[in-house]
């Protein structure tokens, strides 16, 4: 496989030393002429905004004239002064865009004497204007301001201001014209550069593609070969995940097995033991002659501490395996878990559980949970109350242990936690699920939802077969 694909390199190395500088030389004559193109487009494009902001403020001027004449006619025709508002703001508004007009046109010296023309044509017309005005304000006779309208003098300098605006405005526009030509044309450098860019990707393209034909063939043999090898692997974890699986479960429940058979052995054999201590104690002191205090005394203190052996392995056999989960059922084995915890802790515990049939080893696992979050909470949690509920639906049960302790964060210790990990292990061996939820300050809250058909735990003999 090596040599064959050394041999493959070797026939496609000069195939591939001329893919990367056509590429390259693509690209490179793409990125220039695209950036040429569009150096040349924002110019233009900012030209032909300029232009355009040329006309049209020439056009407002010139309308803004109009206004003005339109104002001063009005007021000389009928004497309301009611005109002479348009009149005000038109005139006002000149001013204005003539000041625009000198800041767009100083940098333009070919058209700036024209604008002075301009600006001294519009200057003289709304001279005539205001003068006949004034005589009009001022009481004068119309034939004043009549005469004055009879010159002409109103209609050359409108003339005069429209000619200067009108060849400004068509200034502009060839301008505009120019403009719009040299865009077409950088479009057209552009399409032209884009095609033969292309021609040279195409010509690239189609060598890698008759690079990548020759090692296809070695390319899907070695796919192959990956994907069996991943096939093999993969099913060798899931083998052995399956495997480790079960013998988690099956030590487990050989661990219960021989807390069963431990706890009962030290029920029946110490626990007889003891018995016959204590019996053989009370023979003593019946038989007791004399009045011999001090052995008296030695003989009650012996039989204390044989009661508290004898209370001792009671709660070990308790712990080992809990007899009245087995004799009073799951409701009443819990209850009697939290109400001794509650009585040795101090803490206040309050309980709600809901009755349920469940098998033997989900029983077991609800009782181990609630144990070993009850140890966690008086370990850590610094609580002070603490809530167990067991409530019943349909198809599952619900089992919750909320407690108002410190809490804890559950990225950082959850997963470094054995004992949630031995708890989460039970549950979901029984097809269930366990959450934890927590945070600093705010307590946490274990809960677990199982099926009541859960089933019992895979023995190791009937799921494993030997190698």
């Amino acid at each position: 496989m090596r040599d064959r694909g050394e041999l493959l390199n070797l026939l496609t190395r000069p195939k591939a030393a001329l893919v990367l500088p056509l590429a390259v030389l693509a690209v490179a004559a793409l990125i220039a002429l695209n950036e040429l193109g569009y150096r040349s487009s924002a110019v233009a494009a900012e030209t032909m905004v300029e232009e355009q902001e040329k006309r049209s403020t020439l056009h407002v001027l010139l309308q803004q004239v109009l206004d003005a004449e339109t104002g001063q006619r009005g007021y000389l025709l009928t004497g309301d002064e009611k005109y002479l508002i348009p009149y005000a703001e038109a005139t006002n508004s000149i001013t204005k865009t003539l000041d625009n007009l000198r800041l767009i046109y100083v940098e333009d010296r070919a058209q700036l004497a024209r604008f002075v023309d301009l600006s001294r044509a519009v200057s003289r017309k709304l001279a005539v204007l205001e003068v006949t005005i004034k005589i009009r304000q001022a009481g004068g006779d119309s034939e004043n301001w009549m005469q004055i309208v009879r010159t002409d003098l109103g209609r050359e300098y409108m003339n005069a201001t429209r000619d200067s605006a009108l060849a400004m405005i068509a200034t502009a526009a060839a301008s505009m014209k120019a403009t719009q030509l040299q865009i077409d044309r950088s479009l057209t450098i552009s399409r032209i550069g884009v095609t033969l860019a292309a021609l040279l990707f195409l010509l690239a393209f189609i060598l890698y593609l008759r690079q990548t034909e020759k090692l296809d063939a070695a390319g899907q043999t070695q796919r192959r070969l990956l994907a069996l090898e991943r096939d093999g692997l993969e099913r060798q974890v899931r083998e052995r995940t399956a495997r480790l699986t079960v013998l988690a479960n099956h030590l487990q429940k050989v661990q219960e097995m021989e807390r069963e058979h431990l706890a009962r052995e030290m029920h029946d054999e110490l626990g007889a033991l003891l018995t016959a201590a204590k019996l053989d104690v009370a023979r003593i002191r019946t038989r007791l002659v004399g009045d011999n205090e001090p052995l008296a005394q030695r003989l009650v203190h012996l039989s204390d501490t044989l009661n508290s052996v004898i209370a001792l392995k009671r709660k070990i056999v308790e712990d080992l395996r809990p007899s009245s989960l087995s004799n009073l059922g799951l409701v009443a084995a819990l209850d009697i878990l939290v109400r001794e915890f509650g009585e040795h802790t101090g803490l206040a515990v309050m309980t709600s559980f809901e009755e349920v049939v469940l098998h033997e080893d989900a029983q077991l696992t609800v009782y181990r949970v609630v144990q070993e979050s009850l140890t966690n909470i008086s370990k850590y949690a610094h609580a002070k109350e603490i809530t167990v509920t067991m409530q019943v639906y349909e198809h599952h049960v619900e089992l919750d242990v909320k407690d108002d302790g410190v809490g804890f964060d559950l990225d950082t210790r959850l997963n470094a936690s054995h004992g949630f990990a031995g708890m989460r292990h039970r549950v979901e061996a029984l097809n269930g699920t366990l959450d934890v939820i927590s945070a600093e300050g705010h307590g946490t809250n274990v809960r677990v939802l199982l099926p009541k058909s859960s089933p019992s735990l895979p023995d190791l003999d009937a799921t494993i077969t030997p190698a």
